[in-house]
């Protein structure tokens, strides 16, 4: 059971893209921790696709604070925001949570009022959970087919189908 509240996102979507600034507003959340890779871009993806600078400027407009909080290394990181300046931490370890709560104490957030976005549960989700953030998890754009994340998508599995029946149910 404490494994399940672990890795359970409270909302799951099907594209970073469909996470609004409103939706966000709805909630009281007026800043969101992203993940990077596979989450807005995939890793073959040096800079942010249009797509991902178009979705942050919407959320600046709408007074959302976007951060980027990756397990990459500094040059990816440091590269992908190169032309956005966010704050943004590489290296980030997660699901530990210490460059996680750096990014928010940067930001000014608190944890009432902040969300990540990630794509992994045993990452993303968990530091989130463990953060007392809320939770928002898309599927990955492109993944990786090695035996680890192949076994980590399996691990995960089961996770996302309890919560599909869970909301569905709702």
């Amino acid at each position: 059971m404490i494994l399940e509240k672990t890795l359970m996102p409270d909302e799951m979507y099907d594209t970073f893209e469909d996470v609004t600034p409103e939706h966000l507003i709805s909630l009281g959340r007026k800043f969101i921790f992203c993940d990077i890779d596979n989450t807005l871009a995939t890793y073959d993806d040096p800079t942010p696709p249009e797509s991902v600078v178009n979705w942050c400027r919407r959320m600046n407009e709408a007074g959302i604070t976007v951060s980027f909080v990756s397990n990459n290394n500094k040059d990816r990181v440091d590269l992908f925001n190169k032309d956005l300046g966010y704050i943004a931490y590489s290296k980030a370890h997660k699901p530990m949570t210490k460059k996680l709560k750096c990014a928010m104490r940067d930001a000014g957030a608190a944890v009432e009022n902040s969300a990540l976005l990630g794509d992994q549960l045993l990452t993303d989700a968990a530091a989130a959970n463990s953060a007392g953030l809320y939770c928002i998890i898309v599927p990955p754009i492109k993944d990786k087919t090695n035996a680890f994340f192949r076994f980590k998508r399996w691990i995960e599995k089961p996770y996302v189908k309890k919560f599909k029946e869970i909301t569905k149910t709702k």
